[in-house]
């Protein structure tokens, strides 16, 4: 029951949207038990993110939620994972980007909660 959500400060096309998610598809398995299967996305362009004050470059802020409980260590691949991805396919740099974990303990779906 993974959830990514991006907010980005540039256009994100449909190719582009659909790369992006496939990628990301692909990287949650990086967090043990966790599949493309289970995974949601959402993507927000054109958010106004300001970083260092400034806000004349490409930046993102990603969301990475999980059921269950914290992995380190696979946070860790999965960051250099997400940096490569976002930067590969909207040119946003490593230094431009936060990533934030959240592991949940309480996560509903059709009705009931696990």
């Amino acid at each position: 029951m993974p959830f990514i959500n991006s907010k980005v400060s540039v256009t994100i096309t449909e190719e582009q949207e659909k790369e992006l998610k496939s990628r990301l598809g692909q990287a949650i398995s990086l967090i043990p038990g966790k599949s493309e299967n289970w995974l949601m996305c959402g993507f927000e362009d054109n958010y106004h993110l300001y970083f260092k004050g400034d806000n004349s470059a490409p930046t993102a802020f990603i969301e990475v939620k999980v059921f269950g409980q914290e992995n380190p260590s696979a946070f860790e691949k999965m960051t250099a994972e997400i940096t490569k991805i976002f930067g590969e396919v909207l040119g946003i740099g490593a230094d431009r980007i936060y990533i934030k974990y959240e592991a949940v303990s309480n996560w509903g779906w059709n009705g009931g909660n696990f």
